[in-house]
């Protein structure tokens, strides 16, 4: 059985989960609607079941090349891509005054799940996505009229060019240079490494956004610039002008995401890439996260998306595979059974599924807030965003390699077997927790910026709040008491790491030992969170009967699993974080 798009599961994460309804009753958004909301899923669910997913093993086998006349890739990608386009998908949560149709981004975050069914795909769109929202927001009008709707409309790509051989998660480093020209534009000369999407076949045009240092600009992240570098230079009517001086010298091979051409850059091998300068001069870094932000919480939703397909990749070859007798059954009994009824087979697909539907609602509940805050100015919605962002990204995709990891083992000798497919999930997942920023760069975020910056406020705010569903829940809803007083105990045990994090914060070392087991236990409670919003809408849709049964039984169910046997992780992270730092700060590294 190949990927479905799971689209039931999709909206109530979407509704009951992340509270979208909020964003219809906003009034921000005009014709916006739950019945708009269900016909949009169920078309992205065609888009995703009959090119999008399909191309993925087609795209992990053929890869993508260097030609003589550019990067090449697989036939069913752009396959895929035409239908995206055509389907206009690029422009749902574009701005309506450049062609899009300023639609939620929780809404596109979803379509974006079911599209992340194959991410070696998705990286294109997701890549445009960012420079779609660094022009709208700092390109001037001109740039956004020569590039941006062209963007939008998925005619042409973008990029985004930060990383060179001697500088990756310490921009400051980066050494291409911006030369002024006396006709406004700049001279761009460098060499970018780890280029997603670089160069390719796929659209007639890739406009650039590269990181670059204009002369005597100041050291470091303060005296960096953004440029936009089209492939092919426009010409004022619009159409395609001579090739820039840009190009892929190379393609990495990597581990996974075969089809998803990572390229080596050349700028100005022929003396200098033309470019303009997007937004202030030396304030790239600034307009460059205007871009990453979302891009961070873009992967967290692959981390979903590759979830999800491994879950249901698990969950076929469990169904099918016959070994062994059913447990029970007597000593005549040698028939053997499909291994989906042996205990732990299914205790490995439940803990794929509770942690896959975890990830996906803290996501979700993720883009709400950022719509909100976007929206209407909400002060604390932005805080939540803020909150929620590093640990969407941290949190979704460190199970997203648990979750593929499990797969694997429930294939057994045959998951090893790259025929089986399940490889392509486990290899394509690993790169998730490094790209857009590492999971400790997604801690320190989280440490540094969003805990000590105001010494844990805003955090011990959130967790209060949660505290408050969680008693409310549990006073409406007898079943989950039990459930509720694991979360209450869970909650009290985080705020106490958050209090132990501010204590230590005088040397900046201590709470960075601790930064990654920190933002896992903010995980794992965030999870807790939304599995307990789960169960309750569940049984009030089950009491109504408003729902079908046996999808509220099953999500009932889930929750239970993850709250009985993945909550716990976080008292034991909790421990870890304050039995201290002492010996990690004082090891030698000759001890190694």
């Amino acid at each position: 059985m190949g990927y479905r798009a799971p689209v039931s599961a999709i909206e109530f994460a979407l509704m009951q989960e992340a509270g979208f309804q909020r964003l219809i009753d906003s009034g921000k958004y005009e014709d916006l609607s739950d019945g708009l909301l269900t016909a949009i899923l169920d078309e992205a669910a065609k888009l995703a079941n009959d090119y999008v997913a399909p191309a993925n093993w087609d795209g992990d086998q053929t890869g993508s090349h260097l030609s003589d006349d550019g990067v090449k890739v697989p036939n069913s990608f752009k396959t895929a891509y035409n239908k995206y386009v055509e389907g206009g998908w690029p422009t749902l949560a574009a701005p309506i005054e450049y062609g899009g149709q300023g639609l939620p981004l929780a809404l596109s975050n979803a379509v974006t799940e079911m599209m992340n069914s194959n991410i070696g795909f998705q990286l294109c769109p997701m890549l445009s996505n960012g420079g779609i929202e660094a022009m709208a927001a700092h390109a001037t009008k001109e740039q956004k009229e020569k590039y941006l709707r062209r963007v939008i409309s998925g005619e042409w790509s973008a990029t985004m060019n930060l990383t060179e051989p001697h500088a990756g998660s310490d921009v400051g480093n980066i050494r291409s240079k911006a030369e002024p020209q006396e006709d406004g534009s700049y001279k761009i000369t460098g060499t970018k490494i780890y280029i997603t999407y670089g160069d390719h076949d796929m659209t007639d045009n890739i406009i650039h956004l590269v990181l670059a240092r204009t002369p005597n600009a100041p050291e470091g992240t303060k005296g960096i610039s953004l440029f936009v570098v089209p492939k092919f230079l426009v010409n004022d009517d619009g159409s395609l002008g001579a090739a820039n001086d840009v190009k892929c010298i190379g393609l990495e091979g990597k581990l996974g995401i075969h089809a998803s051409p990572t390229c080596v850059m050349a700028y100005g091998e022929s003396g200098g890439a033309t470019g303009w300068l997007v937004g202030p001069e030396n304030g790239g870094m600034a307009c460059m996260f205007t871009m990453m932000n979302n891009a961070r919480l873009h992967v967290g939703l692959q981390g979903v998306g590759v979830a999800e397909a491994a879950t249901q990749h698990a969950l076929a070859y469990a169904q099918d595979r016959k070994q062994g007798r059913k447990p029970g059954a007597g000593k005549d009994n040698n028939n053997a059974v499909p291994i989906i009824n042996h205990p732990d087979v299914r205790r490995m697909l439940l803990t794929m599924r509770a942690l896959t539907d975890a990830a996906r609602a803290i996501c979700y509940e993720n883009g709400v807030m950022a719509d909100l805050a976007h929206a209407t100015g909400d002060a604390e919605a932005k805080a939540k965003n803020d909150l929620l962002t590093p640990v969407s990204k941290a949190f979704s995709t460190d199970i997203a390699n648990e979750v593929a990891d499990i797969g694997v083992q429930i294939h057994g000798g045959m998951g090893f077997i790259e025929e089986t497919g399940i490889a392509q999930h486990y290899r394509d997942a690993r790169i998730l927790p490094i790209y857009e920023g590492t999971t400790a760069i997604q801690a320190n975020d989280l440490v540094f910026r969003k805990t000590l910056r105001d010494n844990g406020k805003g955090i011990t705010d959130l967790l209060d709040e949660i505290s408050k569903e969680i008693e409310e829940a549990s006073n409406n809803n007898k079943i989950l008491k039990d459930s509720c007083k694991k979360m209450i105990i869970a909650i009290k045990s985080s705020k106490n790491v958050v209090q132990h994090i501010v204590s230590i914060s005088n040397d900046k070392k201590r709470p960075a030992v601790s930064g990654v087991n920190y933002l896992m236990m903010l995980g794992y409670v965030f999870g807790g969170w939304m599995m307990i919003k789960t169960a309750s809408k569940s049984q009030e849709l089950k009491s109504n009967k408003e729902m079908d049964e046996e999808f509220l039984d099953a999500k009932i169910t889930t929750s239970k699993i993850y709250l009985t046997s993945i909550l716990p992780k976080i008292e034991s992270l909790s421990s870890i974080i304050l039995s201290g730092d002492e010996d990690i700060l004082s090891m030698r590294k000759e001890w190694l």
